[in-house]
């Protein structure tokens, strides 16, 4: 996880979270999307659902500020769902803020880093049927630690009126790291984060099945870092699917692997 410290997993293993699902109404089963086609006789199209636009704030050890603000991104207007984490300090545990006043959900309970250490965590927060445009960033006031370390990846999943399944573990130390399930009942947006544990500045992080990195930080200066991957792959037919990583130097890793579906 963080550069400059040694942790070990020790909590969470391998657990997949099936309650995130009924986490509250921003994750409940949404509207659909509109079906788009002509109106005459020939067979109209359900859209699937499209990984968008999509960003990683990191801020390092005693270089951070508060609120931490990540770079601006184009969503669209409607129709999408996005997803926002918070790694870093416990204590900056504020809800994430955007500059189009969405709801956001926190996905279940944070995930606190191992060997017993509580100061640092994981939180995830969706929000369905998002408003979006040009320049849109999150925010998240660091009401505990301004300087301190965070990540904050901020993914957009278009025409998403439905987060299908979602799982979480905390993956034990090991070079492959396997997500839990998620099981799909049409074409879906697979989006998979990777949060390292260890003590190192410097690694890898490269996930199987077909699934490819979109934003990552893994080259971390000295004074240290949240590491963190994230991933997307698009699926075009109903199925369950996981993703391994396969990390150099060895550590474990808290997993969370998303589906959305348009409906």
């Amino acid at each position: 996880m963080h550069g400059c410290r040694n942790y070990v997993a020790a909590c969470c293993r391998g657990t997949t979270i099936a309650a995130l699902l009924a986490a509250g109404s921003a994750i409940s089963r949404a509207q659909t999307s509109p079906i788009i086609g002509s109106t005459d006789a020939r067979p109209q199209v359900q859209p699937s659902s499209l990984l968008g636009d999509h960003t990683l704030l990191a801020q390092s050890e005693g270089m951070g500020t508060s609120p931490a603000v990540t770079d601006p991104i184009t969503t669209q207007p409607s129709g999408s769902a996005l997803i926002v984490f918070n790694g870093g300090y416990s204590g900056n545990s504020a809800r994430p803020v955007d500059s189009y006043s969405n709801k956001w959900k926190q996905l279940g309970p944070s995930v606190t880093y191992g060997n017993g250490y509580d100061g640092f965590n994981v939180k995830a927060y969706v929000a369905l049927s998002a408003k979006g445009g040009p320049n849109h960033t999150v925010s998240i006031v660091k009401n505990a630690n301004a300087v301190g370390e965070i990540s904050v990846p901020f993914i957009e999943v278009r025409q998403a009126g439905v987060l299908q399944d979602v799982a979480q573990n905390y993956a034990a130390t090991g070079l492959v790291l396997t997500s839990g399930s998620v099981t799909t009942t049409g074409p879906a947006t697979l989006v998979a984060l990777w949060w390292g544990d260890g003590g190192v500045t410097r690694m890898t992080a490269v996930p199987n099945n077909g699934f490819s990195v979109i934003d990552s930080f893994l080259k971390l200066p000295d004074n240290s870092g949240v590491q963190c991957a994230v991933a997307y792959k698009q699926v075009a037919t109903a199925g369950t699917y996981n993703v391994s990583w396969t990390g150099a130097p060895i550590q474990g890793a808290i997993l969370w692997l998303f589906a959305f579906q348009s409906r």
